[in-house]
């Protein structure tokens, strides 16, 4: 993808027009944002958007906590490979990342578990798909919504409750990094590349939002200001792949934010 292009042309082209829309949406609560009637059960004390929140906790079930054995296994040879599912593959991203032969060096480090990462891939989009299907804009919104940390959903596991990316008092949420280190990883190895790229700067932008709400995890959070979110998409919705990998070598949080 292209550089230094009007920012409308490429949300557009790269994104799609659904996430043009999303921009637009950004900022607007759960009702205003709500689509058709969504058939989920009633869960007590929840908070936020019903379709979001159920979203998030089927990928966590899916790719965590009641995982199937093929990715179970999956997850097995990626480390094997990498020593860390989380931190090993983060880590070496950000190693491969700053040498001149990036990204050839980091697609012929993956190379051997592309067949894991096509399990990981398959499982992580086909819930995407499934509650949101074409959706693109309203996935958008999920991925906001969970930087933000409006999400509050009593059927986690205590302290974290909140469907955001986990941290602590001291360590700030490495899952960014991490996730962004396996989508890349897919692109190169060309595993849903397509979809991938539309999704990452969704995923940058969730980063964006949580480093700056920092919400809780344990209660439900204030949602930022709705000027603030728009213009947190209007910037980090339009990063194509080649900027959103500089982008994502400041760790923990976008280079000026803390």
């Amino acid at each position: 993808m292209s550089h230094h292009v009007d920012r409308r042309q490429i949300l557009r082209v790269s994104l799609g027009v659904g996430a043009a829309a999303a921009v637009g949406l950004m900022g607007a609560g759960p009702a205003a944002a709500a689509g058709p009637h969504d058939e989920f059960p009633d869960v007590p004390g929840m908070s936020g958007d019903r379709r979001a929140n159920e979203f998030w906790y089927q990928l966590d079930e899916a790719t965590l906590f009641h995982s199937t054995q093929e990715v179970k296994d999956a997850y097995r040879d990626i480390k094997a490979h990498v020593g860390n599912i989380e931190r090993g593959m983060r880590e070496k991203w950000l190693e491969m990342v700053a040498q001149p032969n990036y990204p050839n060096n980091y697609a012929e480090f993956l190379a051997p578990v592309k067949g894991p990462l096509e399990v990981l891939s398959r499982t992580q989009l086909g819930v995407m798909d499934r509650y949101y299907g074409p959706r693109h804009h309203r996935l958008v919104q999920a991925f906001g919504w969970f930087g933000e940390g409006v999400l509050y959903d009593p059927r986690g596991r205590a302290p974290f409750l909140v469907h955001t990316m986990n941290s602590t008092p001291v360590m700030p949420p490495p899952g960014y990094h991490t996730w962004y280190a396996y989508l890349r990883g897919m692109m190169l190895l060309d595993i849903d590349c397509r979809r991938w790229e539309r999704i990452a700067p969704a995923l940058a932008f969730a980063w964006a939002v949580q480093s700056t709400a920092k919400p809780a995890q344990d209660k439900v959070n204030p949602p930022l200001p709705a000027h603030t979110v728009r213009r947190l998409a209007a910037t980090w919705l339009v990063k194509d792949t080649d900027t959103l990998d500089q982008d994502f070598r400041s760790f923990p949080h976008p280079q000026g934010m803390s």
